[in-house]
This record gives structure tokens, sequence and C-alpha cells, in this order.
């Protein structure tokens, strides 16, 4: 389900937040679901599950996952929280935008920049684009 780089300089329970988060975004783990056990997933992962259990610690303290006393963690609703990931990057990239106006960057410039990221990172699969609404509906005009 995840997995982890060993070089990356960040703790290991910073990684699996963000993998599982990810994955949350990404609508492959849906609200309600039920999330690996900490020890199935401390197994899987060959790490120790006090990690496992302070990341859940933590997703939870986010507002990404709920605990059930005796059935284990699921995942909550994410809904407003990627509405508001998404509008906290809308307003870095505009400012990003202005800031290579200023700097005399064209406007190709700063497109052909972004589809070569995206080729780099690949799109995500049937996404062209969001709507100005921030509503995370796919927009068909791009």
């Amino acid at each position: 389900m995840i997995t982890l780089d060993y070089r990356d300089r960040r703790p290991l329970y910073e990684q699996v937040i963000e993998r599982f988060q990810d994955l949350m975004f990404k609508g492959v783990l849906v609200q309600d679901e039920k999330m690996p056990s900490v020890r199935s997933l401390a197994t899987d992962l060959s790490i120790n599950p006090n990690t496992i259990q302070r990341a859940y610690a933590e997703l939870e303290r986010q507002g990404f996952i709920y605990s059930i006393k005796g059935k284990g963690s699921f995942v909550a609703d994410t809904g407003r929280m990627k509405t508001g990931r998404i509008q906290e990057w809308e307003r870095s990239f505009d400012g990003l935008v202005e800031e290579a106006g200023q700097l005399g960057i064209g406007c190709e410039t700063v497109v052909e920049r972004v589809r070569r990221k995206y080729e780099k990172t690949g799109e995500p699969d049937g996404e062209r684009g969001m709507s100005d609404d921030s509503s995370g509906k796919p927009d068909k005009t791009l």
C-alpha cells in the first residue's frame, strides 16, 4: 500500500503520514474505509509499531482518520481538507505567477515549465485541470 524511503531525512512516521494523505486525496482511500491495523502495517513495512501508532495519532489529530475503540481506525471525510489545500496551492501558484511576471518571465515559459514538471512527475489520472471554483471537479476547458 505504501512505501518508505529509508534515505529520506524525514522521520519514518512523517513519511507514513504523507503517503496516507496522498492516498486519501487521490481517492485511493475513501471515507469510512478501514485503515490497516498498526501491527499489520508495521510488519509489512518492517518498522516499529510505535512509529505507525505515532503516524496514526497525528493523522487523527489532523482530522484525516478517526478511531473506534475495539474496531480500528477509519478514513475521515477529507473533502474540506482537500478543498483547503487546493485553495492554499492556488494562492501560492498565483503569487509565483505574479512574481514570474515581475521578473519578465513570459506566460509561455511558465506554461512550458508546468508541462515539463507534469511530464516528469506524471499528471493525475483523469485530471485535466481544476475549475476556478475550487470544487475539485475537473475543468474540461483545458
